[in-house]
């Protein structure tokens, strides 16, 4: 299954040649064009230079390591915007963190499943869309999202956003501040898990509820959420607004999550065969090519909730 008709771009950082090989293939048959750095001082001249659309980085690298290469590749005046996943084979939570904190927004371990390695890459390079489109004009595209910053005072915030989310995080008039506790925990949670495991918060209000998901990082480090009203499943907007079956809109929604086929049918007790036919169909009702694509109009349909 293609990724995107124009092909994104991904730089791969590793210095294992049997790991650069497999991951080159993975890739290329998704429909992604790859470009490979062998150590952190390569990819740090490749990343600026091309401007790839995502990274996957080796956590473990001679020289400089993935986290220092991550560090260096988010600072500085000119700090990359591509989403970096991180690839490592160590189980020790303080490395995940580690990498987290250097400026990553998710991990896949090795050896690495393909499946939910291109699952992983085509949600963040979506979401990478999303935030680019909403920054260069927020407002005007409708768009319910907030930036945060790791005190959850708020960098910047759409119209929709604060309309949305304004009484149930307890906004200052202003606009500048959130009053709500619980909130600004969950906030502060983020900043140590991986984007694919963070849960929404949610909060009741009146007869309905304010849900906030996580969806990535701007280039300054601050953390990018949607909000949306739970009056309104995803799966009903799904299927009022694109025109999908009831399955097909569950579908969608956990693609969204940044689940891989797999996954889904793990979740929605299918064979993953029919996932994929599902997929298939999603694909031709929205007249898109691959899964990211699709991504990118369901979280527009759910920033017009």
């Amino acid at each position: 299954m293609m990724l995107n008709q124009t092909r994104d771009i991904v730089l791969v950082v590793d210095d294992a040649p049997e790991t650069l090989s497999m991951l080159i293939d993975t890739l290329e048959e998704a429909g992604l064009t790859v470009i490979v750095a062998r150590d952190g001082i390569t990819a740090l001249t490749l990343a600026r230079r091309v401007q790839p659309n995502a990274i996957l980085l080796d956590a473990m690298m001679p020289e400089i390591d993935g986290f220092e290469t991550c560090r260096r590749l988010k600072s500085g005046p000119d700090p990359v915007a591509a989403p970096i996943i991180f690839m490592t084979g160590l189980s020790d939570p303080s490395h995940i963190v580690a990498g987290l904190r250097a400026g990553g927004v998710d991990y896949v371990t090795k050896p690495v499943n393909t499946e939910e390695l291109i699952a992983r890459v085509a949600i963040h390079i979506a979401n990478a869309r999303l935030i680019d489109d909403t920054r260069n004009a927020f407002d005007a595209v409708g768009q319910p999202v907030m930036a945060l910053s790791p005190t959850g005072a708020i960098a910047w915030a759409s119209v929709q956003a604060l309309d949305i989310a304004g009484r149930a995080l307890q906004i200052a008039d202003d606009g500048s501040e959130i009053g709500n506790a619980a909130f600004l925990g969950w906030v502060a949670s983020v900043w140590e898990s991986p984007t694919s495991s963070v849960a929404p918060w949610e909060a009741a209000e009146g007869r309905g509820h304010v849900t906030v998901t996580y969806i990535g990082r701007t280039t300054s480090g601050d953390v990018l959420v949607r909000v949306s009203r739970g009056e309104q499943a995803d799966e009903a907007l799904f299927r009022e607004k694109l025109g999908l079956t009831q399955r097909e809109a569950e579908v969608l929604h956990w693609i969204v999550q940044g689940k891989s086929n797999r996954d889904i049918a793990e979740i929605l007790s299918l064979n993953p065969g029919t996932v994929n036919k599902h997929l298939e169909k999603i694909l031709d009702k929205f007249g898109v090519e691959n899964r990211t694509a699709a991504a990118v109009q369901a979280l527009r349909a759910l920033g017009t909730r």
